[in-house]
């Protein structure tokens, strides 16, 4: 009966330790989107390249595929102006190495010209690469 006793208690102690480390590892990929933002408000499209893979892209609400250089050039002559972002929500599910994050924000925005605060919602699909979650591609639409 001890020893049923202790590998229950084990497999319970590394049940928690799983879900913490999966806790740990949402945490992380939350925080890369975060950072991401952050990066957008400020136009550090060099902070930017640090968590965009080589070949991201953002596709817009509008369905328009956008490379991550064109992207940048936006940015960088305000055409796409981020001017603040609120949370609303965040679901992380990761699977290994690859994450999915479907964040929810009001995003306070110039893009084209029209100003507004846009309840937009992104699905970005994440990889870890020696130990850091970086941004492969992000899909936008309203919420």
């Amino acid at each position: 009966m001890k020893t049923i006793t202790t590998i229950i208690l084990l497999l319970s102690t590394l049940n928690t330790f799983s879900m913490q480390q999966q806790t740990q590892e949402e945490a992380k990929v939350i925080e890369t989107a975060r950072k991401l933002t952050e990066l957008m408000i400020e136009r550090n499209t060099d902070g930017m390249e640090e968590i965009l893979d080589e070949d991201f892209t953002l596709t817009h609400m509008t369905g328009y595929v956008q490379l991550k250089d064109e992207w940048y050039s936006e940015i960088e002559k305000e055409s796409m102006k981020y001017y603040s972002a609120e949370e609303v929500s965040n679901e992380v599910t990761i699977t290994g190495n690859k994450a999915t994050l479907i964040s929810r924000n009001l995003v306070d925005a110039r893009i084209w010209g029209g100003r507004n605060t846009w309840r937009l919602q992104q699905t970005m699909k994440l990889e870890k690469r020696d130990g850091e979650w970086i941004i492969l591609s992000s899909v936008a639409r309203m919420f």
